[in-house]
C-alpha cells in the first residue's frame, strides 16, 4: 500500500484532533489584547518596525479626528502619481523608479543610463540553466518553478552567504535583472512539456527596457508596439513597492533579520506572495469579471448589472461568497491612487485593443458598485476599486496567460523586497522576534 493510500485512512483522524487542539476562541483574543493578523479591530496594522522607502496615506486628521481621504502612496517622499505622469511619453520608468527605491534618491540621467546598462548585463543565466533547472519539473505553478530557480542560483554565487551591503545589493540587482527570465522561461516550459504545445525561448535584448524584455520573450513573434509595453510598464511601477506593512515584504524582513542570504529570503518573500490572500487578487478578479459577461448582457445597461452586482453580494451568484473582487482594500478608504493613475493608461489600450464594450463594464461596476456594497455591508470609510481591478483586464489585453499574473507581480516587487532587505540590514540588525502567549492548559502524566 503507497503512502496516500495509507495516509487516506487516518486524515479525517488527525484534522478532528487538530482542529479540537488548535482552535482558539475570540474570547481570549479579547482578553490578551492580541490582535489577529497583527491588525486591530478597525484593519488598522500593529506598528511593527520604521522605514523611509514607501509610505502608505488613506486619512487625514481633522479637528482631532481621523477623516478618509483620496489614497496617496510615496515612494521615498515622491507621489507614486507624480512618478507616473513624470516619464517622458515615449520612455519607459521601471529602472528609473528601481533606482530610486533601491539608492533613496533619483538618478540622473547618466546614472539612469549606468543602471539601465548594470541590469541588462545582470540578464545573464549560468550555462545550461535554463535546460538543467528551469525545463527539469515544470508545472502549472510558475511561482514554484521560480522560487526553486531562485534557490538554486545561490549554488553559483561563490559569495552566496555574505550579507555585507555591497554584496547583497549585487545579488538584488542581478535577481531583479533575471525576474522577467526565470517567469517567462517557466511559462514556456510548463506551456511546452505539460499543455504540449511549441517550444521557443527568446534571449533578452539588452537595448530594450524590462517591460519591451518581457513582452518580447513572451510572444512567438518576439513583437510588441509601444502602448502595450508602456501600459505594462506603469504597472510594473504601480506594483513595485506598498507601504512594506503587506506579508510578502514584511516576510522579507523576518527572514532577514535572522541573518539568512539573499536568495533565502527572496525565496520566502516569494512563497508569501503566491498566497491567494495575497498576490492573486487579480486572477479572481478576472474569474468574476467572466461571470458577470456570461449573465449580463447588455453592459452599458447599468440596471441590469447593477441587479447581478447585488445577488453577487448577496451570496446567489459567481463564487456565492458575497464578494466583489477588485473593490475595495485593506488600507485605502475613498480610492486607490495606483487604480487613479493606471485607469488613463487601461482605457488607452482598451482602444487600441478595440476593448471599448469590456472597458464599459468595468466603467459601470466601478460606479454601481461602492454604492451597492456601502448599502449593504453598511462601510463608512468608502469603498473604491483598487489596481488588481484593472491589472487583470490589462493583462488578458496584452496576451499574458493568467500562469503568469502573480509573477509578473514579483517582477515588480522583488525591487521592494531588495530595498527594504537592505534597510533591514543597515538599519536595524536585530532579529524579528514577536511573542505569543501561550492559552495551553497544563496536564499531568
Amino acid at each position: 500500500m503507497g503512502y496516500y493510500e495509507k495516509w487516506s485512512e487516518y486524515v479525517d483522524k488527525y484534522r478532528k484532533m487538530c482542529v479540537e487542539n488548535d482552535t482558539i476562541s475570540d474570547e481570549l483574543f479579547k482578553e490578551f489584547g492580541v490582535n489577529r493578523g497583527l491588525r486591530d479591530l478597525n484593519g488598522n496594522g500593529v506598528l511593527t518596525g520604521l522605514t523611509n522607502i514607501s509610505k502608505i496615506d488613506s486619512f487625514k486628521m481633522a479637528d482631532g479626528k481621523k477623516v478618509p481621504c483620496d489614497g496617496e502612496l510615496w515612494y521615498r517622499g515622491y507621489n507614486v502619481i507624480d512618478l507616473v505622469t513624470s516619464i517622458p511619453e515615449r520612455s519607459f520608468g521601471f529602472e528609473k523608479t528601481a533606482y530610486l527605491l533601491l539608492f533613496g534618491e533619483l538618478p540622473t540621467k547618466e546614472e539612469e543610463a549606468e543602471f539601465r546598462d548594470l541590469l541588462a548585463a545582470g540578464r545573464e543565466l549560468p550555462t545550461n540553466f535554463t535546460r538543467d533547472v528551469i525545463m527539469k519539473a515544470s508545472n502549472k505553478d510558475i511561482m514554484n518553478s521560480m522560487t526553486r530557480s531562485i534557490l538554486t542560483l545561490a549554488s553559483y554565487d561563490d559569495h552566496m552567504d555574505s550579507n555585507e551591503v555591497g554584496n547583497v545589493i549585487r545579488q538584488c540587482l542581478n535577481l531583479i535583472s533575471v525576474f522577467p527570465m526565470l517567469a517567462v522561461y517557466g511559462y514556456h516550459a510548463y506551456n511546452h512539456y505539460e499543455r504540449d504545445e511549441s517550444m521557443y525561448i527568446h534571449r533578452p535584448n539588452p537595448e530594450l527596457s524590462t517591460a519591451e524584455n518581457l513582452l518580447m520573450m513572451l510572444r512567438p513573434d518576439k513583437k510588441y508596439t509601444f502602448l502595450e509595453a508602456k501600459v505594462l510598464d506603469v504597472a510594473l511601477m504601480l506594483h513595485m513597492e506598498h507601504g512594506g506593512g503587506n506579508n510578502s515584504t514584511f516576510t522579507t524582513r523576518v527572514v532577514t533579520s535572522s541573518g539568512s542570504d539573499t536568495y533565502s529570503a527572496i525565496a520566502a518573500a516569494m512563497s508569501s506572495l503566491k498566497g491567494p490572500k495575497h498576490g492573486g487578487a487579480n486572477i479572481k478578479v478576472m474569474e468574476m469579471m467572466a461571470d458577470i459577461r456570461k449573465h449580463v448582457k447588455d453592459y452599458t445597461d447599468k440596471e441590469e448589472v447593477r441587479s447581478y452586482l447585488g445577488k453577487i453580494l448577496d451570496g446567489e451568484a459567481f463564487d456565492r461568497k458575497g464578494l466583489i473582487y477588485g473593490m475595495g482594500h485593506a488600507v485605502y478608504s475613498l480610492s486607490d491612487p495606483r487604480e487613479r493613475v493606471f485607469k488613463g493608461f487601461v482605457e488607452m489600450l482598451s482602444m487600441e485593443k478595440k476593448r471599448d464594450r469590456d472597458m464599459a463594464l468595468y466603467n459601470n461596476i466601478e460606479m454601481l458598485a461602492p454604492e451597492l456594497i456601502g448599502k449593504k455591508r453598511k462601510i463608512y470609510k468608502g469603498v473604491s476599486p483598487n489596481v488588481d481591478f484593472y491589472s487583470g483586464f490589462v493583462y488578458e489585453m496584452l496576451g499574458i496567460p493568467v500562469e503568469l499574473y502573480t509573477p509578473i507581480f514579483a517582477i515588480a516587487r522583488i525591487v521592494g523586497w531588495s530595498a527594504h532587505r537592505i534597510e533591514e540590514i543597515i538599519g536595524m540588525n536585530k532579529i524579528i522576534r514577536p511573542s505569543y502567549k501561550s492559552v495551553m492548559k497544563e496536564k499531568k502524566l
